[in-house]
């Protein structure tokens, strides 16, 4: 399964509706603090709505305590910065996605060190970047597309009224 990292997150709404997207495909969410928000900040809850049962959270300390944890993982590094578009890569099923806070995104020496695992999604020159709950969203889904949506259900149902 897929991991979602979002290092030194800001909004609590938009980490609230990330919450929500991994809770629905099973992705665990690892924050990486410091935090712009407390974990219990209402906005944060009210975004994820009643999701926060589903969802397999783990929080890192620091950029560099998270590194150590995920040592030898498939890590990929999203950013405006990067050369390869998203969809041009071929993600192993342990993936983690990782993500910058919405104001700075990711440590320029992270992408250097890692420019070869750094993917970006496609989008006019004059703009700064996307909503970061948007961009997790378009790579998990991305990466979920090319093995099948694992276990997910698929399709869905009217009720007769």
């Amino acid at each position: 399964m897929f991991s979602i990292v979002l290092v030194e997150p800001e909004i609590p709404q938009n980490t609230g509706n990330i919450s929500r997207t991994c809770a629905c495909t099973g992705a665990p969410l690892h924050l990486v603090k410091p935090l712009g928000f407390v974990i219990d900040d209402a906005k944060l809850r009210r975004a994820g709505l009643d999701y926060w049962g589903e969802l397999d959270l783990h929080i890192h300390e620091s950029l560099s305590d998270f590194l150590e944890y995920a040592k030898g993982k498939p890590l990929f590094f999203a950013s405006t910065k990067a050369e390869k578009n998203y969809s041009e890569i071929e993600y192993p099923d342990d993936a983690y996605l990782v993500f910058g806070k919405e104001t700075k995104g990711l440590p320029e020496w992270l992408l250097r060190e890692n420019y070869g695992r750094s993917v970006r999604i496609p989008m006019r020159n004059n703009l700064r970047s996307l909503n970061l709950s948007n961009s997790v969203a378009i790579v998990l889904y991305e990466a979920l597309r090319q093995k099948s949506f694992f276990d997910m259900k698929l399709s869905g149902e009217l009720t007769e009224s």
